[in-house]
This record gives structure tokens, C-alpha cells and sequence, in this order.
């Protein structure tokens, strides 16, 4: 019963977002050297002014596959036991041809898991895409409350269409070890990128990189499965230029006021980074311009959990400051 009751907390702290803790971003810099293609953590006590942990360097770095982590995203398991991040297996850094990723990259993503947040496993090597497909860009996971099970969700092109066009392709697993079949997930006439998947008051908000117009389209359903009917009034439709989307419950709805949700965008066309947007009601699809946010450095598409006291704390102290550690004896 007690220890129930301590996984109890655990979820209802983890559901409230942060309200005790705060929130771990994972993302990677770059491509000008091997390890800025790697994954890197940062923190926030409010989702706004974050903090990079282990002095700036990654925290988790591959040596498997192509030997870069690009587009990492982290999740909560459903039963709050563990936690995996899931990132794209390329280095654009060793292997420049990107014409060669899109059609004969990796079919396999990356994955790591741990208890805690600070010790994790080695790097698998998950091949989850079809046998003909190139690159499998921008993993990501949701868990399906209707099936118990996690869609795993990517963009690849594929050769049954001579590697015509970017779709988003997904599988189903229930420990991020064996997967399901692979199967096409969304199809449009034209290139779609970079989906992400937050669920509120029981819909599900859709939101991906739509190529055609080069902005952020937002699609709602009931069921992961469908069907998904398209938001025409998403405030950001018309914004060109973005992509790598990040959705988080920024403020948990409380009595009297609604919940705040934070949608980043990664203005690449401009070569600015992420740039944040709010909205009090996701079914509303209204979000406006947030300018009190700051970076330590140019984050590239990532992802952002929300995290208790405790395991904001236990972040602090294992990745703190290489002088703070030295200071205190360590």
C-alpha cells in the first residue's frame, strides 16, 4: 500500500507538470563537430529561462549506427517507472550528403532508457522503418490510452515511389525493444515533417511541419488512429519558415483558471532558434508570441518533460557545474 501510494504521487506530481518541479529539455546543437550532434539536457523551474546541465556538453552520446543523435525526444513511461529518449540516428557531421540520408540513411532510430534520469542504458539501435524507406527523421512516441500500448511515430521517404515525397510513417511497441509492423500514418499530397502529439481533456492535438506552405499545420482527434480533422483556425497556420514543433502544458488548469500551453517553434529559416507561443485553450487553436523566454545556447529540434522537485534536484546535483563539484570536495 505504501508503495502505492509513492507511485501515486509520483504520477500526480508528473501530470501537474512541473507545478512542484519543473521541466528537462533535450536537444542537440548542431553539426560543426561530432558532439554537437549529440543529445543535450537543459532545465527550467518555470518552462522560460532554461539552464544547460553538464557544463554545456552532451549528456548522452552514440557510438552506434551513424554515430549522431539529431531531433531527440524524451517521454514519461504510462506507469511512471521509466523514462526513454528516442532521436534520429544521422551525423550530418561525418556523412555531409544529404541526398544520401534521404534515400539510403538509417532505417533504425535511437533509444535510451533509465529509472532516474541520470543513469542510462547504452544506445539501441531500433530498425522500425520499411525495408525500402531512407532516413527515419524525428522520432517520436505517444502512449495510446485506447490499445494500452506506444505509437512510435517518424517521416521517412520511401523507394516504392522513387523516394517522391516525405510521409510520416508508425509503428506499436510496449517496451521500446520490439516493435510492430510499420505503416503509413499521415499522407498528404505533399512532404510532411517533424509530427508531435500532446493530448488534453481527452482529444488529441496533432501538430506537424506541413512542406508545401513551409509552417505548422494542427489536426485534433479523439483516437491516435483517427480520424484527424484539420484546425483551419490554428492561429500560427499562415507563419512561414518553422519547424520541429514542441508542445507542453506550460500551467495546469486550477479552479477558476484555465490550463497554458506552450507550443515552440524552430524559426530555422531565420537561423533563430525556437521561439515560444502560448494558448489557454487548445481546442481554441489561438496561441500568441511569448518574449520572456531564454536559451543558453541555440537549441535545435528537441523536446521538453515536465519533472518533480525531486527529479529536477537530482538533475542539479548529478550534471551540476564541473567548479561546483570541485568547490564542494567531489
Amino acid at each position: 500500500m505504501k508503495k502505492l501510494l509513492s507511485f501515486i504521487t509520483v504520477l500526480i506530481s508528473a501530470a501537474a507538470f512541473g507545478a512542484d518541479g519543473g521541466y528537462l529539455f533535450v536537444t542537440f546543437k548542431g553539426e560543426k563537430t561530432p558532439l554537437e550532434e549529440q543529445v543535450y539536457f537543459a532545465i527550467s523551474s518555470n518552462g522560460l529561462s532554461w539552464a544547460a546541465l553538464n557544463d554545456s556538453n552532451p549528456v548522452l552520446v552514440t557510438d552506434v549506427g551513424e554515430k549522431g543523435a539529431r531531433d531527440s525526444y524524451i517521454l514519461r513511461s504510462h506507469d511512471g517507472k521509466k523514462f526513454y529518449v528516442l532521436a534520429t540516428d544521422l551525423s550530418s557531421y561525418f556523412n555531409r550528403d544529404w541526398g544520401r540520408a534521404v534515400r539510403a540513411g538509417s532505417r533504425s532510430i535511437l533509444i535510451w532508457e533509465s529509472s532516474d534520469l541520470v543513469t542510462w542504458s547504452r544506445p539501441l539501435l531500433a530498425a522500425v522503418a520499411a525495408d525500402d524507406a531512407g532516413c527515419t527523421w524525428a522520432p517520436e512516441a505517444v502512449y495510446d490510452e485506447e490499445t494500452g500500448d506506444y505509437l512510435v511515430f517518424w517521416a521517412s521517404k520511401n523507394r516504392f515511389d522513387n523516394f517522391a515525397k516525405q510521409r510520416i510513417w508508425a509503428c506499436r511497441t510496449r517496451d521500446f525493444k520490439t516493435f510492430d509492423k510499420p505503416f503509413i500514418y499521415i499522407d498528404k499530397p505533399w512532404h510532411v515533417i517533424d509530427t508531435t502529439i500532446v493530448r488534453d481533456s481527452g482529444t488529441y492535438y496533432r501538430f506537424s511541419k506541413d512542406e508545401q506552405f513551409k509552417s505548422i499545420t494542427l489536426e485534433t482527434s479523439k483516437k491516435l488512429s483517427g480520424p484527424w480533422q484539420d484546425m483551419p483556425q490554428f492561429s500560427l497556420a499562415r507563419m512561414q519558415g518553422y519547424e520541429g514543433p514542441s508542445c507542453f502544458l506550460l500551467k495546469p488548469a486550477t479552479p477558476g483558471r484555465q490550463s497554458t500551453w506552450c507550443l515552440l517553434l524552430d524559426y530555422y529559416s531565420k537561423g533563430r532558434g525556437y521561439q515560444p507561443y502560448v494558448s489557454t485553450n487548445l481546442a481554441e487553436g489561438k496561441f500568441e508570441p511569448l518574449a520572456d523566454c531564454h536559451f543558453p545556447f541555440q537549441f535545435r529540434h528537441g523536446s521538453v518533460l515536465a519533472i518533480t522537485e525531486a527529479e529536477l534536484k537530482r538533475l542539479e546535483t548529478a550534471y551540476s557545474k564541473t567548479e561546483d563539484k570541485k568547490a564542494a570536495g567531489s
